[in-house]
């Protein structure tokens, strides 16, 4: 299997962000992210952050167990800590990053994470962000971008800043031909997958392609 590094946030995080992890898969964890791979007996080939999402007892013992860790202050610093991490993991060029951990009670930072696809994007890495019940991707213009059904129930297509243009799908319950998606429409929401997969078009502007399941499997089960 290509290999992956896997950042861990400080976000929403429970024992499905490990159903899916591999032996050689490399993972890093940020702020509070870091703590929960170390508590669940992972060791972080990389943790950053400020560590204010952590006590001390916490920092020693992340410190202790990580094979590498910088530490942030937490004032004099221009981007979260989930940014420094996926910076660090753009510079290592792995196959994919998977981001979870990244959305949460704090909307800003689900946002600002949101938008960091971009920058993976630019960088030609494919990333995307996994949470309990959602997958979200970026599907920029000129790309033909495939997307499989897997566990989800849903495929929404939202533009992340500006208008698509040229946006065709193939494979979807709702079709669309050379479609136009300003930001402020829902034309794109709720859409679903005929069969396994799809396939998501677009001339230009950055589509956000987020699919969504309606539960959660049991934690015994896998995806």
């Amino acid at each position: 299997m290509p290999q992956r590094i896997w950042i861990f946030g400080g976000g929403d995080l429970e024992a499905w962000a490990l159903e899916e992890l591999v032996r050689d898969d490399r993972l890093v964890g940020a702020d509070r992210g870091a703590w929960f791979l170390v508590s669940n007996g992972y060791r972080p080939e990389l943790s950053i952050g400020d560590f204010d999402s952590v006590t001390a007892e916490e920092a020693a013992l992340i410190r202790e167990n990580s094979a590498s860790y910088a530490d942030c202050d937490a004032v004099d610093k221009d981007k979260t800590d989930l940014e420094l991490a996926l910076d660090w993991a753009i510079a290592e060029r792995p196959a994919e990053i998977v981001v979870v951990g990244a959305t949460g009670t704090r909307f800003d930072h689900t946002l600002a994470n949101v938008q960091l696809l971009r920058k993976a994007s630019e960088a030609g890495i494919p990333c995307r962000i996994v949470d309990a019940r959602n997958e979200i991707r970026l599907a920029r213009g000129g790309e033909r971008t495939l997307v499989r059904k897997g566990p989800y129930h849903y495929v929404s297509l939202l533009p992340l800043a500006g208008e698509v243009r040229g946006i065709t799908l193939t494979g979807f319950r709702y079709p669309l031909n050379d479609a136009t998606l300003p930001v402020g429409s829902t034309l794109g929401v709720s859409n679903e997958l005929l069969g396994e997969s799809g396939v998501v078009e677009s001339a230009s502007g950055d589509l956000l392609v987020i699919s969504s399941r309606l539960d959660r499997p049991s934690a015994d089960a896998r995806p």
